[in-house]
């Protein structure tokens, strides 16, 4: 795909759904595209089609984290993404979002070594890898209420997730949860629901 395809296919679904990108950060998305259409041919970064490109993929990678940004708190500083395999959606969201310290938790080395290799090209810095599983992380003392923001993508809303979320997050920290099925979410007390729709929901850690 040229760079102007891509960059016209990103553009006009921004359009549609009332974003906007600026011209800095449409050069960083499109550089974390080429690295991950490059690296998912040699390893299974992602099911969704990349080379063609379609709106389906372009809305799941890029046009999800671009509509979480606003949501984000302008406080946070401190960011697990949990489970962060083919970098979305922490890589755009911090393109569009800076935060000083990204933490994409992925324990699979081939994954990991992907991330390092983004993080690199774009100059992200404050982001690192952390290469241990999530729940190692959530059981670490070190990490316990640590952690303003929590991103993970395409899990399966469980007891076990949600205790891990309570675990990480400061009071008044947030997770925000890509490919959730909002009608089937119930979040427990000390997760109160923030903003719902289709495939995203933002949740706020309250004292209890």
């Amino acid at each position: 795909m040229s760079s102007t395809a891509f960059r016209d296919l990103l553009e006009a679904r921004a359009h549609a759904a009332n974003i906007s990108i600026d011209a800095e950060a449409l050069g960083r998305l499109e550089t974390y595209f080429r690295l991950l259409s490059h690296w998912n041919k040699r390893i299974n970064l992602t099911s969704l089609p990349l080379e063609p490109l379609t709106e389906r993929a372009v809305d799941r990678l890029f046009i999800e984290p671009l509509v979480a940004a606003p949501l984000i708190a302008a406080s946070a500083s401190v960011w697990f993404d949990l489970g962060s395999g083919g970098g979305s959606p922490a890589f755009p969201l911090q393109i569009v979002r800076p935060i000083s310290r990204l933490n994409l938790v992925e324990s699979r080395d081939r994954k990991a070594a992907f991330l390092r290799e983004v993080i690199r090209a774009l100059g992200l810095a404050g982001a690192e890898v952390r290469a241990i599983r999530i729940e190692a992380l959530a059981d670490d003392d070190d990490n316990e209420g640590a952690a303003d923001l929590v991103t993970v993508r395409a899990v399966r809303m469980s007891a076990t997730l949600f205790s891990q979320l309570d675990r990480l997050l400061k009071v008044g920290g947030q997770a925000v949860l890509f490919g959730a099925a909002p009608q089937k979410l119930d979040a427990p007390r000390g997760l109160d629901i923030q903003y719902v729709e289709p495939s995203l929901v933002v949740l706020r850690r309250v004292l209890i």
